[in-house]
């Protein structure tokens, strides 16, 4: 396979097209062009024999849009193939701010999460960091002619994949992100099952990006029922490794938890959470769980309110996250399940 031109940073790719003999400022335009999912062809400032050679070994662009499907609320998800043939989800989030990408960041996962449809089938491979920039290129072409002047401002690694356990693809991805499409780090947020070595990592490494940590319970026995990566990372490592990120990076803490029926949200759970949120720069972000599939069930608004009464009661920060895109299937591996079901594949 050839290589991916939105894999390289500005200054790593000047240094690779060096040899074909493209010039420091040639090498800028074609970032430039790279950054916009222009495809050589169109590069209308670089000599035709450059764009020749280019096009001979490299590709510029690492992901195409081959279905959309469009929520009542203006989410937007997208259905992504990539050079090898492998499908992702994306999808695109309008707010009163602007936009946010929901971005993947492996082929499938590993994580084997009970209430995620996107592991079902296990981790194929891991994405490039071409390739994650690729899909919110991608949102920006199809803003373009959409919403014409609106950008991604926001960017949440919480597609298909747990972006901890491809860090250095992540974490280049992250600094591709901040030169080539401006979104600093404090408008990316990452979100991880608790991968605790990899969060200390992402601490010493200096980044500042908001770290939210998959708990869905306070406690390990139940917590590992919906998720096995519980018998790895117990909950006392990963407040200890939550804590460590923040006071490196000065970061609040999100913890994400799926309210499920006669699972997770009893007044002894919500006495947990709290336990574990004291004296914690911290945020629960309650999600009403979608449906997957799974046996798990999620609950009403009478029970999330309930719920969030609770904790707000003892003390808690902690919201309902609102639900976008819930009649196009917005959940990860939901779209891409349905396209393979109906191509045969």
């Amino acid at each position: 396979m050839k290589k991916l031109l939105t894999d390289y940073d500005k200054a790593s790719l000047a240094a690779e097209l060096a040899p074909l003999g493209a010039e420091r400022y040639r090498a800028e335009q074609i970032y430039g062009w790279i950054n916009r999912g222009t495809d050589f062809p169109e590069m209308s400032n670089v000599p035709k024999t450059l764009r020749g050679r280019l096009a001979e070994e490299y590709d510029a662009v690492g992901a195409a849009i081959i279905k959309e499907a469009v929520s009542r609320d203006g989410t937007v998800k997208f259905l992504f193939r990539l050079r090898d043939g492998s499908l992702i989800e994306g999808v695109l989030m309008k707010y009163k701010y602007g936009y946010t990408m929901c971005v993947s960041t492996q082929v499938g996962c590993r994580m084997g999460c009970a209430f995620c449809a996107s592991g079902k089938d296990g981790l194929f491979r891991n994405l490039t960091a071409g390739e994650m920039l690729g899909e919110v290129i991608c949102a920006n072409s199809y803003l373009e002619k959409k919403d014409p002047g609106a950008r991604v401002g926001n960017v949440v690694l919480m597609g298909s994949g747990e972006p901890l356990d491809n860090y250095e693809n992540v974490t280049a991805f992250i600094r591709l992100l901040t030169e080539g499409q401006g979104v600093g780090q404090r408008g990316i947020s990452l979100s991880t099952c608790g991968l605790t070595g990899n969060i200390r990592r992402l601490a010493d490494d200096g980044f500042s990006v908001t770290l939210c940590i998959s708990l869905h319970s306070p406690f390990d026995d139940k917590r590992v029922r919906v998720m096995p990566s519980g018998r790895s990372y117990k909950i006392s490592d990963i407040i200890a490794a939550a804590k460590y990120y923040f006071e490196k990076s000065g970061r609040r803490i999100i913890f994400e938890y799926a309210m499920m029926r006669g699972f997770n949200i009893s007044a002894a759970d919500a006495k947990a959470l709290a336990g574990l949120a004291k004296n914690f720069p911290c945020h629960v972000n309650l999600i009403p769980l979608n449906e997957t599939g799974s046996a798990l069930a999620g609950v009403n608004r009478r029970e999330a309110d309930g719920f969030l009464k609770m904790l707000a009661g003892l003390g808690v920060s902690a919201t309902i996250r609102r639900s976008l895109g819930e009649d196009i299937e917005g959940a990860c591996g939901q779209l891409k399940r349905k396209y393979t079901e109906n191509n045969g594949g």
